[in-house]
């Protein structure tokens, strides 16, 4: 009798420990096939970083089919069409390096209007600059209070994160922005149809270089070589306003823009 209960007890554990080898395997299998995780108990897709293929002779760079389908079912946004030689100019503006009067008054000078995307700190520590550019006709971008990569966060966060802000711009300055852009240019499907959900259409870009390090900047002739020889139609071009050299070679670039016929646009007036 005891023998049977011991063999019993036995065969109890195994069952448990089969079914949970089963469990484990048949959630694993959920996960590579729908490329899911969990964040904070709810299910998200894969993060998809952006990135982009430059191509040569100012044709539009390969931004990823699927991503971009991914991206344009949710109401976001990343390149024009090829019709029109339209060039969207962009700013990130995560903080203040004391660059952003040269650019605004470059912009001013040009007759051109631009996006500049802002965090929190940005409106905190330079709210006279937002006023400017809101007072010249600039778009105010929403870039998240805290900058996090969205799809390490929950629903909820994000709400936080982008409506804080979204209030606080509001409440300075009586400026409803309508623009997002992931902070570290992160999403996923969950991410894009949230910030949809907000009411805010999600801007990517189809050119950008490595601008934003401002210990290592690029030699303004760089600079200018690489950001016109990738000019294209369509293009939503991204800069950081935290850059000396951006600043300093950003009217060379309008007016070498302007000279080989293309039209700087406001997101407004975007063209599919």
């Amino acid at each position: 009798m005891e023998f049977i209960m011991k063999n019993n007890k036995i065969n109890y554990k195994l069952k448990i420990m089969t079914l949970f080898v089963i469990a484990i395997f048949v959630i694993s299998v959920i996960i590579t096939n729908n490329n899911t995780l969990l964040v904070n108990g709810e299910i998200s897709e894969k993060t998809i970083g952006w990135g982009i293929k430059r191509a040569n002779n100012h044709e539009q760079p390969d931004v990823g089919a699927s991503n971009k389908q991914e991206l344009e079912e949710n109401g976001g946004i990343c390149l024009g069409n090829k019709e029109n030689k339209f060039i969207y100019l962009t700013f990130d503006s995560g903080y203040e390096a004391g660059y952003i009067d040269n650019i605004l008054d470059t912009l001013k000078e040009n007759n051109v209007t631009a996006t500049f995307f802002i965090t929190a700190h940005y409106l905190n520590s330079a709210t006279d600059k937002v006023k400017r550019m809101i007072n010249e006709n600039h778009n105010i971008g929403n870039h998240t209070c805290q900058h996090p990569s969205l799809p390490s966060i929950s629903d909820e966060k994000i709400e936080e994160e982008i409506m804080k802000l979204h209030q606080s711009v509001y409440e300075k300055f009586g400026y409803e922005m309508k623009y997002f852009r992931p902070p570290k240019g992160e999403f996923n499907k969950r991410t894009l149809k949230k910030t949809d959900s907000l009411g805010y259409k999600t801007v990517m870009w189809s050119f950008a270089y490595c601008d934003w390090d401002e210990k290592n900047q690029q030699s303004k002739e760089d600079a200018i070589k690489i950001i016109t020889n990738n000019f294209h139609p369509g293009e939503i071009m991204l800069l950081h306003s935290n850059s000396k050299t951006n600043s300093e070679v950003l009217d060379t670039i309008i007016k070498e823009a302007k000279k080989q016929g293309y039209e700087f646009k406001n997101l407004d007036e975007f063209l599919y």
